[in-house]
């Protein structure tokens, strides 16, 4: 069982243990996640092989560079970085001003600034580029992950006592799960060319908002609309009928929808951990959806919540 190297809202470490129990009692052949995000569930499980896909660019090119090149990556994190409120490295691009000529006094807003040079159309260094997202990461405000309509991450820094962002042990550990990994930058849909039957694939959507002001899907430009959980459904239903496990968590607004459609759907709470008011970090409803009927299900485990941490 291994730790994500990113902290990503909306992931998964809460439910691991109700998401395991829903797995089939036989043993499947391989995994997809097409949603991956942080990947907690992925890390945890440590599959040999199988596929992951996100359509964040920039995300995919991190565990790519985490899986291909894990040495040169530690490497740059441990020489080039620098504690987010210091001043801006002179022998970098973006010292003075970012791109729209604002000016940069802390080196965070200078890291920030060389990570979208790819959304405003600069040449960048993929290495780097994973580089910088592992630190942003680990020294925004909230661990956040957040993009305006031109593809920018625009997330505030953060406020932390010696922030780890090289993270050696993890990218180390994560690039020998990831090994032979097939990672894509697709549509989900591409899991109907990947998945064959006996498969296991995990979907973990962006969700569809509980109310008119949680934007769970506000991570990617993109975004993730009412079409998209239509479609992501009929995806579901027709890896079904190929005789793929399919598990899926979404918000509890969807339960009708899976429930209608005959997949065996129950409500699991969680505490959201995207709120910027640290005190109103409810539980909301999520649903676990699955085609894996209730009497080929493994059940609970023994592990409890307490073993995981950040």
């Amino acid at each position: 069982m291994a730790d994500p190297v990113l902290k990503w809202a909306g992931g998964k470490r809460q439910l691991l243990d109700e998401l395991k129990a829903r797995f089939p009692t036989t043993d499947y052949t391989h995994f997809h996640e097409p949603f991956f995000g942080g990947g907690a569930l992925f890390f945890d499980l440590e599959p040999e092989d199988g596929t992951i896909n996100d359509t964040n660019p920039r995300l995919v090119n991190f565990y790519k560079q985490v899986r291909d090149n894990p040495t040169d990556l530690i490497e740059l994190l441990d020489t080039e970085f620098r504690d987010p409120d210091a001043d801006p490295n002179p022998d970098l691009e973006y010292h003075d001003t970012n791109h729209k000529g604002k000016a940069i006094d802390e080196f965070y807003y200078q890291a920030r600034a060389l990570f979208n040079k790819r959304p405003y159309g600069e040449d960048f260094d993929a290495l780097r580029e994973a580089a910088l997202l592992l630190y942003l990461n680990r020294t925004c405000y909230n661990g956040l992950y957040r993009e305006n309509n031109s593809g920018g991450f625009n997330v505030p820094i953060g406020s932390y006592t010696n922030p780890d962002w090289v993270q050696a042990d993890r990218i180390t550990t994560a690039s020998r799960i990831l090994e032979d990994t097939t990672i894509h930058n697709d549509d989900f849909e591409y899991i109907l060319d990947a998945a064959t039957a006996g498969d296991l694939v995990y979907f973990d959507p962006p969700y569809k908002p509980m109310s008119a002001t949680a934007y769970f899907t506000d991570y990617s430009q993109d975004g993730f609309d009412q079409t998209d959980q239509q479609r992501l459904l009929d995806v579901a239903s027709e890896l079904d009928d190929r005789g793929v496990h399919v598990i899926l968590s979404n918000s509890g607004v969807m339960y009708d929808l899976y429930d209608d459609a005959g997949f065996h759907v129950e409500v699991e709470g969680a505490t959201r951990a995207i709120n910027s008011d640290g005190t109103n970090r409810d539980e909301v409803d999520e649903i676990i959806a699955t085609t894996i009927a209730p009497t080929d299900q493994r059940g609970p485990t023994q592990q409890g919540l307490t073993d995981y941490t950040n």
